[in-house]
């Protein structure tokens, strides 16, 4: 079954638009979200949660279109959003008890396990949290209720590096069994190469890849050479920098023809950010 699929979904605003979305995500498994800023990933996962209205398109999630059943599947669904800006002058405890409200399936001891393994004391105000503390309780109430699918924007922002591979081991402990499954975007490509399953790279508005990871980085090539070797591959390169020592370009593997002269390795997720990036920058 498919966690989530998307179909050819659009949404316009002034100055900017969602242009024939679509991507799958199977179930039990996690799928990482990049994109630079403005590139339509926060716009994607609210057209997905029906947040905001859609021009065309449809969205299913665990099989049935949320257009049709939004509140049944909100039930199956935990999201956070990075941190906790609303009632900042109430306590952790006071918050969670007017939330868990909402869910039929809300689980106390699993919410209490949360905010132990997170350290947090359900007895501070909103407003003494730290960043990371805050989207640790964002994740804490996301996790409480049952959900078998997760939609995280920006999860680990604001954690320390401890915290936040605390996290991807708790994100693969969760997709262990098959049941649950989870989309999340990040800036922070280095976390998706340890956890995500599968990749899609959003660009002005348009899905430019959307694929298992290891397949998705195959897809690309980093190329490192002289000056004057270039020119051999110039015209193919989605885009390059030059430096005293040579260039260094992002290519398409199917448009690389190896050479002994030209030095190819697989990029990492973030080189494809940058080098997309800095196409868009320079239009080369």
């Amino acid at each position: 079954m498919l966690a989530i699929d998307v179909r050819n979904l659009n949404k316009t605003y002034q100055g900017f638009q969602l242009k024939d979305i679509s991507f799958q995500l199977e179930k039990g498994y996690i799928m990482g979200f990049i994109g630079a800023n403005g590139a339509g990933k926060t716009t994607t996962i609210k057209s997905i949660l029906k947040m905001i209205h859609i021009d065309s398109g449809e969205v299913r999630i665990l099989g049935k279109n949320i257009a049709e059943h939004e509140i049944e599947l909100k039930q199956e669904i935990g999201c956070a959003f990075g941190g906790i800006d609303f009632y900042t002058r109430s306590k952790m405890k006071t918050l969670t008890d007017v939330i868990k409200k909402f869910y039929k399936n809300w689980d106390d001891g699993a919410y209490y396990s949360y905010l132990k393994r997170f350290k947090l004391d359900e007895n501070k105000k909103i407003a003494e949290l730290s960043t990371g503390m805050k989207v640790k309780y964002g994740l804490a109430l996301a996790l409480s209720h049952g959900a078998k699918l997760l939609i995280l924007d920006e999860p680990t922002s604001g954690l320390d590096p401890v915290a936040r591979d605390d996290l991807l081991d708790l994100f693969q402990e969760l997709v262990a069994d098959g049941e649950i499954s989870i989309l999340f975007s990040t800036h922070i490509t280095s976390d998706l190469e340890k956890c995500a399953d599968f990749i899609t790279y959003i660009e002005n508005g348009k899905i430019i890849n959307s694929s298992e990871k290891h397949e998705f980085m195959e897809s690309y090539r980093l190329l490192n050479g002289s000056v004057s070797q270039l020119d051999q591959v110039k015209e193919r390169l989605i885009s390059y920098k030059v430096n005293s020592f040579g260039f260094t370009g992002l290519i398409h593997s199917k448009d690389f023809i190896p050479s002994s002269d030209i030095k190819a390795t697989t990029p990492s997720l973030e080189d494809i950010m940058i080098y997309f990036a800095k196409k868009e920058d320079t239009n080369v």
